[in-house]
């Protein structure tokens, strides 16, 4: 099937031309191709036209999950008729493994698995393996850490004809190994049910429910069902159940790898021994042992990961299966903010790394454990093949490999020109910010305020206060929670002014923002370079008033490089809309996915906050079950942000039961 992309707009200004020279990059036999984008201007339209000409499986990395989701709901209205997935870490809560030498802690392995986000995890493996070719899978960079072998879990897919001899019996001894259970009451995801020669199938990602009908040895029917009516709604020639669980192996790779196991934990064993650390030695044959006996019994241990080269099949060194592995050689690979995502995917081994060797170091693991990790940066690289970088500002890494293919997209469909950048003297420079904060709050638009540390922007924002102008800071110290409720207070015309130290955060969509004042534009470094700058300036690039003022004692290399290029975009823009008698016209926030999500959450966000402590326990077990439920919808929506708060209501609750 071929990709169909619907959308009520067609392409306009340079998006056009945009979209024509990255397919003609691509046909040139050109791997990699960077599009160019200001803040504003359809980057993701333009993605989704090339995905349609190219008509390959596409993979879309974001650095957030926030953003992938924002990128999901897009993606979904554009192609409403293809299979648009969603996979990102499916941890509500993570607390990694850890051992500190310093102090002698071990920190166990703490987690909430979303099931929402582990059945859309499911669906997209499912469908990558299914041979479509009409997929796209929006993801964060969880995509490149380790899952199981694509061959195992193929292995483990159960397909079924009409007509098709089987033994009934083998079938579910085949859904017990594909890890589905069975029940004899209601039907959830991932569990069958028997009635007789009939067997009641619902998927691993819980929306398609089959019903199994059989002739002796013989398959003689298929059909969808309801769930909770049993009532047939269509009939089917062949299904494929796959199996409930991203890390299925086989029975012969289990006892291989339960017997190279014991093997490793005897050497070592005798290492410790032989560098005199008994204490050691004890801890890793008690923990293996152990984590063998329960693999045996049940299947699985806590930190089964650690193990994942043994059941794999993999020799050590080797880097794990990944979500790339289940996409074809063909596929497209998109990177969405590349400049902020690429050194994500470059970092990720490192840090992954250091936590592991103390964990070895020290008996807790085997050396195994360190074969369960995400790609090396090379190995992530040797993986893709057609690739286009998609940023605002792209680094160095990105206009390097695409060896001069750098597509410029700078017109808006709003016919919104960049801000000017002006530079003013930084004596004064809090009386001269202050009157252009009273020009504009009359007027109702928003003012971002940046400076270099975070101890000045709190200090000023003091100063504000005492001044009687409404502001609040942002910085790294402020939970990320607070972070978000912060720019909707914004939006939402609580306050005026935002000041803080980086907030050229991609994707932020802040369309009431007129004013961006630079703080000590002068001191040049990472927050004061030109991709800074630029990012910064993007925030007020969706106002028709919008204007960037650079407060500093000199004008230097970086300010005036900032300036030029500005003024270079603003040439093409202003002449582009006088050509085609263009008005500027408002931007307004769109509506992705998350964003009408956080507007319909917004309410029940506030009652966490408003609504009195609950006094008997029956009450507080009242609230517990009340905010699950909602901590679950919201989650079920992709509302991450809202069922993240909700989850940590119940923690308080749960707090406050004990304590009664």
């Amino acid at each position: 099937m071929e990709f169909k992309l619907t959308s009520e707009y067609s392409p306009t200004g340079d998006q056009p031309q945009a979209i024509s020279q990255i397919l003609q990059s691509f046909e040139s036999g050109i791997d990699c191709c960077t599009l160019q984008g200001v803040t504003g201007s359809g980057k993701t339209f333009t993605m989704a036209n090339v995905i349609a000409a190219l008509n390959r499986p596409t993979l879309v990395l974001s650095h957030n999950k926030t953003l992938a989701a924002q990128l999901y709901g897009e993606f979904r209205n554009f192609f409403a008729d293809n299979a648009v997935e969603y996979f990102v870490s499916y941890y509500d809560y993570y607390q990694p493994e850890a051992y500190l030498p310093a102090t002698d802690t071990y920190i166990e392995k703490d987690l909430s698995i979303n099931d929402e986000i582990e059945k859309m995890r499911l669906s997209t493996t499912a469908t990558l393996l299914s041979g479509r070719r009409d997929v796209i899978v929006v993801s964060s960079v969880s995509c490149l850490y380790g899952i199981g072998n694509p061959a195992d879990f193929h292995a483990n897919t159960i397909n079924l004809k009409v007509g098709q001899i089987v033994s009934h019996k083998q079938i579910l001894y085949r859904l017990v190994d594909a890890l589905y259970t069975r029940t004899e009451i209601e039907l959830t995801p991932a569990t069958f049910r028997v009635k007789g020669e009939n067997i009641d199938i619902m998927s691993a990602f819980g929306e398609k429910c089959y019903r199994i009908l059989f002739f002796d040895d013989e398959i003689e029917a298929i059909y969808a069902i309801d769930p909770l009516s049993g009532h047939r709604l269509e009939a089917l020639s062949e299904v494929s159940i796959f199996p409930a669980n991203l890390f299925v192996t086989t029975k012969e790779r289990i006892a291989q790898a339960v017997s190279q196991i014991y093997i490793d934990m005897g050497k070592q064993v005798a290492y410790f021994e032989r560098e005199g650390r008994p204490t050691e030695a004890k801890r890793i044959q008690q923990r293996v042992e152990y984590d063998l006996e329960m693999i045996k019994e049940l299947g699985y241990c806590p930190g089964i990961e650690n193990y994942s080269r043994y059941f794999d099949g993999r020799s050590a060194g080797t880097r794990p299966f990944c979500l790339l592995d289940y996409f074809p050689e063909d596929f497209l690979l998109i990177v969405d903010e590349s400049h902020v995502t690429i050194p994500q995917v470059r970092a990720m081994f490192g840090g992954d790394k250091a936590r592991k060797e103390n964990l070895v170091e020290y008996g807790f693991r085997l050396p195994a454990a360190r074969d369960n990790r995400p790609l090396r940066f090379e190995e992530f690289e040797s993986l893709t093949g057609t690739t286009l970088y998609v940023s605002a500002t792209p680094a160095d890494y990105e206009i390097v490999r695409s060896e001069g293919a750098i597509v410029e997209q700078i017109i808006r469909p709003t016919a919104l020109i960049d801000p000017p950048l002006e530079v003013r003297s930084s004596e004064n420079q809090i009386d001269d910010l202050i009157e252009q904060i009273s020009l504009r709050t009359v007027r109702d638009e928003k003012i971002i305020v940046t400076t270099l540390t975070k101890r000045s922007a709190e200090e000023l924002a003091t100063y504000f206060e005492r001044m009687g102008i409404r502001c609040r800071y942002i910085h790294s110290d402020v939970d990320t929670l607070e972070r978000v409720q912060i720019l909707e207070d914004l939006r939402a015309g609580m306050f005026d002014v935002l000041i803080g130290v980086n907030l050229l955060r991609e994707g932020l969509d802040l369309p009431e923002v007129s004013l961006v004042a630079i703080i000590d534009a002068d001191m040049e470094g990472m927050l004061r370079n030109v991709r800074a700058i630029t990012q910064i300036a993007g925030r007020a690039a969706r106002h028709e008033n919008g204007l960037v003022i650079m407060y500093a004692g000199k004008v230097t290399k970086t300010m005036r490089e900032s300036i030029e290029q500005s003024n270079r975009r603003r040439y093409k823009q202003i002449r582009y809309n006088m050509e085609n008698n263009l008005m500027p016209r408002q931007a307004h926030k769109s509506g992705s996915t998350q964003t009408l999500l956080a507007q319909q959450s917004q309410a029940d966000i506030a009652t966490i906050t408003e609504t009195p402590k609950p006094q008997t326990t029956e009450q507080i077990r009242a609230e517990i079950a009340a905010a699950q439920a909602d901590m679950e919808r919201a989650a079920k929506s992709l509302d991450f942000l809202a069922a993240a708060r909700f989850r940590d209501r119940i923690q308080e609750l749960e707090k406050l039961l004990l304590s009664k």
